[in-house]
């Protein structure tokens, strides 16, 4: 099975619905070959965290200090519902364009570790609140997994990567995508696309429904 996501490292419903899908696919026991696709939700951001989350709330969605505040914390319920004990509210809120041209890089050569890569930057992010922009932070998340100091060095001080970020970027753009974490399902020729961070449950049913070509008489879209 093969299965390629556009997600964030900012977007929290990215790093919940990853775990979910993860877990349906184990529980299936199936063999995935994994793809991230670069969306960042926060593209104008800096490497130095501007301001806090509750803010970016307000000022994206319209909302009030108290409403931001509790979506905030819905959150980071829902995450905890799932075994993810996510710290949200005190996220340091950076660009993740050093982080996807880490994974671009990482799949195409290192393809073996690169979910375990993506973890990790997810926690590091939602869970430790460390600066994910921060190049010393993603080097010392990619030798915790064999690869080497200088070569990942080089990749983050250059502007190697970035423009195939932008142009996958572009590319769900064109594509109609306006909204993450979006999946797209591969068995053999069928292929099912599924918005949003199901319920481990709806997506092992999914799955299923992929599985047996039954995917025709339902939507998921």
């Amino acid at each position: 099975m093969r299965i390629v996501y556009w997600s964030d490292f900012n977007c929290p419903n990215s790093y919940i619905g990853l775990v979910r899908l993860k877990k349906a696919t184990e529980e299936l026991d199936l063999d995935v070959e994994w793809e991230m696709k670069p969306f960042e939700l926060y593209p104008t951001l800096f490497d130095e965290p501007i301001n806090s989350i509750t803010t970016q709330n307000i000022i994206k969605y319209g909302i009030t200090p108290e409403d931001a505040k509790a979506k905030i914390e819905e959150t980071e319920k829902i995450a905890l519902n799932d075994g993810i004990k996510i710290n949200y509210k005190d996220i340091q809120l950076t660009s993740s364009r050093n982080a996807h041209r880490l994974v671009r890089y990482v799949q195409k050569k290192h393809s073996d570790i690169s979910q375990d890569l993506i973890f990790k930057i997810f926690e590091a992010n939602f869970i430790d609140n460390r600066i994910i922009a921060d190049t010393d932070t993603l080097v010392e998340i990619a030798t915790s997994l064999g690869l080497d100091e200088n070569e990942i060095r080089n990749i983050l001080e250059s502007d190697s990567y970035d423009f195939e970020v932008l142009i996958e970027e572009e590319d769900a753009i064109a594509m109609g995508v306006d909204a993450i974490p979006l999946y797209f399902l591969n068995i053999s020729e069928e292929q099912l696309v599924v918005p949003g961070a199901f319920e481990k449950e709806d997506f092992k049913i999914a799955i299923v429904d992929l599985i047996n070509g039954e995917i025709g008489s339902k939507s998921y879209l």
